[in-house]
């Protein structure tokens, strides 16, 4: 399997458990995809931050609007694996509840991920909601 099947299947199968979690109000398993090691950022839809501990905290506050995920899709729209370095750029998809109020919208995200010793890690994130979803 070469590193960019590989990196597809890793961003398939953990990323968008973690994404599915976290539109669940779980935050645990997308802070586990997220490396431990700075710098790491997000330039959110919701929120922003600059360090692990801002990225911490976002995560947990985020979570606890969202709740009953009925669907998320990720649509891949570009990616590429450069050593131990990768990018995606997409949509994301997701029905689910903010604060208690049925939504459905589309975020569209690009983020930047680095290769560590534990397998592939999120250490950038820009989202901004697609208007008029």
């Amino acid at each position: 399997m070469s590193e960019r099947e590989e990196f597809l299947v890793w961003l398939q199968s953990e990323f968008v458990r973690a994404e599915r979690a976290m539109f669940n109000g779980d935050d645990g398993p997308r802070r586990a995809i997220w490396s431990q090691d700075e710098p790491v950022s997000v330039l959110g839809a919701w929120r922003n931050a600059a360090n692990r501990a801002e990225l911490v905290e976002a995560f947990e506050v985020l979570s606890t609007s969202f709740s009953d995920c009925a669907d998320y899709a990720f649509d891949l729209i570009a990616f590429n694996v450069l050593g131990e370095m990768a990018y995606t750029v997409g949509y994301e998809r997701v029905s689910a509840s903010i604060d208690g109020e049925p939504r459905t919208f589309t975020l569209r995200a690009t983020q930047v991920y680095r290769r560590e010793r534990d397998g592939w890690r999120i250490v950038h994130r820009h989202a901004d909601k697609v208007a008029g979803s």
